[in-house]
């Protein structure tokens, strides 16, 4: 396969994950077919790069236990169920060997945008919120969603140069 295929193969990855961060942002919510892509590309991706079929096996299973973690904290109200199946839908594009960075990214990226989201909405932001696009207002309102679907696309995206697919690509560059 041409080195620009798997390159535009491996480039789904950040922009379905950009996209994905962007809609939750300013609509608090991330369509299925945001993770059904990322599901549906990933052994395209793999197949592309060279990925061998027992690491494809594995980098299933890891979003396999991805999505029991998500539906857990789904569960728990700690996320939204659009942000738990993104988060379970990352998980195969970055395998084992991004697994470790992308959880730890994710938690610390989620710790400060609490805190951000802490500041916009106590107050002091109102007057110049009060301009911006509706999004943004209510980005700050009190007592609304956190789009969590942000922290795990910093996460993810922390962790992809670290991965199978985008090692892979690099090395044929």
């Amino acid at each position: 396969m041409s080195v620009s295929l798997q390159l535009i193969l491996a480039l789904a990855f950040p922009a379905l994950v950009i996209v994905a961060a962007l809609r939750d942002c300013t609509t608090f919510t991330i369509p299925n077919w945001i993770s059904l892509a990322l599901l549906g590309t990933f052994p395209v991706a793999a197949t592309a790069v060279g990925l061998p079929l027992s690491s494809m096996g594995l980098a299933l299973l890891l979003g396999f236990g991805g999505l029991l973690a998500g539906m857990a904290m789904f569960a728990a109200g700690w996320i939204g169920g659009g942000d738990a199946k993104m988060f379970a839908a990352a998980m195969p594009w970055l395998g084992l060997a991004g697994l470790g960075q992308y959880l730890m990214v994710t938690a610390l990226a989620g710790g400060a945008l609490a805190m951000f989201l802490l500041f916009m909405r106590s107050g002091r932001m109102s007057p110049i919120l009060g301009h911006g696009p509706s999004w943004l207002s209510r980005l700050a309102t009190r007592g609304e969603n956190v789009p969590y679907g942000m922290a795990i696309a910093v996460g993810a995206l922390a962790a992809f140069p670290s991965s199978d697919i985008a090692q892979r690509v690099l090395v044929t560059f």
